[in-house]
């Protein structure tokens, strides 16, 4: 689970390194270093220095480094490369559109080292004085500073979930005895967060020093006997509150949330004769508990069926608990097929044969290999003679494995003008192809509605790839009228994908629901890079569940065949 994060530092030095203009050979192998890391699908930490040297591009002196982190929670050379500049420096990094070369130009010539001196520079007219930054540059990082405000504090739940994860295995090993949860946000599944929520309960006085002494505790923002906050390397504020074991079920509802589910369950308590807090269900006119150990009892004991953490939002789910109709929410386990995948074709980094057998081992019983088009020039993207080409490839390989199915597909990029970028006898010729848009992002949303639409209209499209555009924490959703597409996808019987990576996760949830109230079958795709990428399978997976999908309402909880016959183009094939 530690993987992400030496990914990260290992960034951090290449990123360090060259706003010092350093060597460009060392850079470039630290931020390959840090692919390979984020990609591997073994536990880092846990290897020798010698299994960490026998893994292409790290050599002695990364896998020592590597082995620094696991032993000690930080690199020294990472540290002191810190401390040669203003601790604000990494702020400047983490705005869009501005990179290390960037930096460079910003604290070299102009001392510029924090947001601040940066939102200065540009609305006085300073930041045109120097190379390369002109009128536009200067609108885009005052866009960039405002959204940064808008999202200081919060985290991408994946990133949360691992420093969380690798926290409670820490404190499970300290206090075994003791049950640890992981509660708030977090544990609904929402898209990013804040504070990473920990419930403890049961009795033992190692419970708060062992917290607070964590490796990776940063600084010690509060201490006590029932709770206690720290601030986590990486910017991770973490709570851990401790409770009385028979009160495990109610402090798990209660701090689970969300505020507006918890104030309609407290009113319902309320107005059938209950007090509810975190330390149980108790009866308002004795005074005596008549549930809190077990989460499910308080749903029960309110006339409910048990709800879900993903859906406790205050979207219905009281009323659909209250009638029985809360939906079979769609598992990990349902998943038999992953639609959007690349290979070394075009940007990724593992050829087919690995990417069909890393699928496989994931569980998986078929794969779209879905490479570029040409469009995405920057990702070496596929003409026609190259599409059909590779389509060939994906077949013969495919013919030849046990286990698991290929299908033949491509990403094909949706071209401002709404046409698809490559023709339509190639589209025709492919298993499977999903409609994505990588340019011209600025749109106004009439413009990029009926480019959109103009898609969905193309007889030989089948899903629409990360409908949206977002990304998040970077990147605010293009201008469409998502309605306006489901509709249209409704229409036409073109599904829309739920994209995997962790920072898109798109559709978000409610667009999700919306689609799935509309009738709209929907994809849950990894958008894999690399062999490694199948892992994350989950968070679409969770994003689904927050959207109310059953696996009836998923295409590739399918059986291939069941998977191909639910297509667009296959649809319309047998209703000719």
């Amino acid at each position: 689970m530690e993987n992400l994060a030496i990914a990260r530092v290992f960034e951090e030095i290449a990123d360090l390194l060259e706003i010092k203009g350093e060597n460009p050979f060392k850079i470039r192998a630290y931020r390959n270093a840090s692919e390979t890391i984020a990609h591997a699908t073994e536990q880092l930490s846990r290897c020798t220095e010698a299994q960490l040297r026998a893994i292409s591009g790290i050599g002695k002196e990364l896998a020592a480094k590597i082995r620094e982190f696991a032993e000690t929670g930080e690199i020294r050379y990472h540290r002191d490369l810190l401390e040669q500049f203003p601790p604000t420096i990494l702020d400047l990094l983490h705005l869009q559109g501005v990179g290390p070369k960037t930096v460079a130009l910003l604290y070299g010539q102009a001392g510029i080292s924090t947001l601040d001196e940066l939102e200065a520079a540009c609305r006085d007219g300073r930041l045109r004085e120097l190379k390369g930054m002109g009128k536009k540059k200067e609108e885009l990082i005052l866009k960039a500073l405002a959204e940064r405000k808008q999202r200081t504090g919060r985290h991408l739940m994946p990133d949360a979930a691992e420093a969380a994860g690798l926290l409670l295995e820490y404190l499970h090993a300290q206090c075994p005895e003791v049950n640890f949860s992981v509660v708030g946000s977090l544990r609904r599944g929402v898209d990013t967060t804040g504070d990473i929520d920990i419930l403890a309960t049961g009795v033992d006085p190692r419970v708060m020093p062992a917290f607070t002494s964590y490796k990776l505790v940063d600084r010690i923002l509060g201490q006590g006997d029932t709770k206690s906050s720290v601030l986590l390397w990486g910017g991770f504020q973490a709570d851990l509150r401790l409770v009385p074991e028979q009160s495990r079920g109610a402090a798990l509802q209660y701090f689970t949330g969300s505020k507006a589910h918890n104030i309609l369950l407290r009113d319902r308590a309320n107005l059938r004769g209950f007090k509810l807090n975190e330390y149980g269900l108790f009866r308002l006119d004795t005074g005596v508990a008549t549930a809190g150990q077990r989460e499910e009892d308080i749903y029960e004991q309110l006339g409910l069926a048990s709800i879900p953490p993903e859906l406790r939002e205050g979207r219905g789910e009281i009323e659909a608990a209250e009638r029985g109709e809360l939906p079979g929410l769609i598992s990990l386990d349902d998943i038999r097929g992953d639609i959007h995948a690349h290979t070394t074709a075009t940007d990724g980094r593992e050829d087919i044969e690995t990417m069909a057998l890393a699928a496989r081992d994931a569980g998986l019983s078929y794969l779209a290999i879905t490479d570029h088009s040409k469009a995405l020039a920057m990702a070496n993207g596929l003409d026609e003679h190259r599409a059909i080409e590779h389509a060939r490839r994906v077949r013969e390989i495919g013919s030849r494995l046990d286990g698991i199915t290929l299908l033949a597909g491509i990403e094909c990029d949706i071209k401002p003008d709404g046409t698809m970028d490559l023709a339509d006898d190639c589209l025709a010729e492919l298993d499977v192809v999903v409609a994505s848009i990588h340019s011209a992002f600025n749109q106004e949303a009439a413009q990029m509605t009926d480019r959109v639409l103009r898609a969905v209209a193309n007889p030989y499209v089948d899903i629409m790839g990360h409908p949206t555009g977002r990304l998040l924490l970077k990147r605010e959703p293009y201008k469409v009228d998502v309605p306006a597409l489901v509709d249209a996808a409704a229409a036409a019987g073109v599904a829309l994908e739920i994209n995997c990576q962790v920072d898109r996760l798109d559709l978000c949830d409610t667009h999700a629901k919306l689609a799935r109230d509309k009738g709209v079958k929907i994809v849950i795709s990894t958008d894999s890079h690399a062999k490694g990428g199948f892992r994350l399978m989950k968070w679409g997976v969770t994003v689904a569940r927050r959207a109310w999908l059953s696996a009836e309402d998923v295409l590739n909880t399918r059986t291939v065949e069941g998977f191909k016959a639910g297509l667009r183009r296959n649809v319309k094939r047998s209703s000719d």
